[in-house]
């Protein structure tokens, strides 16, 4: 991973979750580029309310999907999150909570620093 790549408090963006391995690289971080059409850049745990949100919006992130290296979700997981549906979830009010330390500077672009705040988790996990 850069070094160089921030957090959304302007911070050395810290990983999110190994387990199961998230981010569009798969290595664990919230991190984008031009390939990743979703920005996977909000780190979140994920709640039932926000998968069954998710599910209905035609993203089923509780299907395992190997081809993709993904292990389908449960409550509880981390996982980088397009900033537009953690932004959707948010105007819904079922959106998950966050690790500011672990989103991607990025998510600026989608959502804003108040309302990722309003969402932070504690960063331990």
């Amino acid at each position: 991973m850069s070094n160089d790549a921030k957090n959304v408090l302007g911070e050395p963006l810290q990983a999110c979750c190994f387990s199961p391995r998230t981010g569009f690289y798969r290595d664990g971080y919230c991190r984008t580029e031009a390939r990743d059409a979703g920005r996977h850049v909000v780190c979140a745990e994920v709640t039932e309310s926000f998968l069954a949100f998710s599910k209905a919006r035609g993203n089923d992130l509780t299907t395992p999907r190997p081809e993709f290296d993904f292990p389908g979700l449960v409550p509880g997981d981390r996982w980088c999150l397009c900033a537009s549906r953690w932004k959707e979830a948010y105007d819904a009010g079922v959106a998950p909570r966050v690790i500011l330390a672990a989103c991607d500077a990025a998510a600026l672009t989608v959502v804003s620093l108040d309302a990722l705040r309003s969402h932070a988790a504690a960063a331990s996990h």
